[in-house]
């Protein structure tokens, strides 16, 4: 049993864990415990350079695999050249920012990567997951008004920060679609969303003008965040504790953003199985992957 920071993880020898942006932040947290308790952790990141100075660093039984979740031929083909079961995959990766970016595929890049992305991804690899399936959200989820008719912001004047919540309820919403179809499908396999709290890392940096938000976020961050070792906590919880099936977990300190991991409270709108289904069906058609296990039938 390894302890890490409060969350004891159990031996994982054996296993095999996928983990998304894992070269830094919370990810490299994320995946330094779990290699510290004995899994083989593959750091899914764009960066092979940086990811390599990060698998180094973590030592243990990693690898390091190309993954750009803003671009799906890079999705498609890592998908395509896994070969084994996987344990847990952890869907880790984000991106904030101030402007207006998109894709290689067209789609606002915080929707596209955040969540079709890591859509694309567990959907192409789900037939080799056995365990569990942790997906990064937010309750920044509670100030999201997805809006179907414009999902990439191309007649909408361009609110960042509205973009960014947006994304991490599409996670929410995911998590419950996602977690729906495994059962309905027969699978073992777990959905689990995670809130990490207020973290500093990386992706609060950004290049261009200092605006008067982000000093007031700097000073916000210096006074009150943790560090992404703690900031992991949500996240392992979700990956190794007796929970039930598509729980939220989140830190239990500060409305949610600092100390301890426990199941948290999601949204209203975050709980509707039908918004649920419908982003699912959009996501389907935006991305041209779907759900690839037959009703009443488990993960091979």
């Amino acid at each position: 049993m390894t302890t890490f920071h409060g969350v004891d993880l159990p031996d994982l020898s054996g296993t095999t864990a996928v983990v998304t942006g894992a070269n830094s932040g919370i990810g490299r947290s994320v995946s330094q415990a779990l290699a510290a308790a004995g899994a083989r952790v593959v750091l899914a990141v764009r960066s092979i350079e940086r990811g390599h100075t990060a698998a180094h660093g973590i030592g243990g039984d990693t690898e390091v695999r190309e993954l750009d979740l803003a671009n799906l031929d890079s999705v498609r083909t890592f998908a395509a050249d896994w070969d084994g079961p996987i344990d847990l995959l952890i869907n880790n990766a984000g991106v904030s920012g101030p402007s207006l970016t998109r894709t290689t595929d067209g789609f606002e890049s915080k929707f596209g990567i955040n969540h079709l992305g890591h859509f694309a991804l567990t959907n192409l690899l789900l037939p080799d997951i056995t365990g569990r399936v942790v997906t990064v959200s937010s309750q920044a989820e509670r100030l999201a008004r997805l809006d179907f008719a414009d999902l990439n912001w191309a007649q909408r004047p361009y609110q960042a920060s509205r973009a960014y919540n947006d994304s991490k309820f599409a996670n929410l919403l995911f998590t419950a679609e996602l977690h729906r179809r495994l059962t309905a499908a027969g699978s073992g396999v777990r959905a689990h969303a995670a809130h990490p709290g207020l973290v500093a890392t990386d992706i609060y940096q950004h290049d261009g003008p200092r605006r008067p938000i982000d000093l007031m976020w700097s000073v916000v961050l210096g006074l009150l965040a943790q560090d992404a070792d703690h900031g992991a906590l949500p996240v392992l919880y979700a990956a190794v504790a007796d929970i039930p099936g598509n729980s939220f977990t989140g830190p239990r300190h500060l409305a949610h953003m600092r100390g301890a991991p426990q199941l948290i409270d999601r949204s209203e709108p975050a709980q509707d199985p039908e918004l649920a289904r419908r982003l699912w069906n959009v996501s389907e058609q935006l991305t041209g992957v779907g759900f690839p296990l037959p009703s009443g039938t488990g993960t091979r």
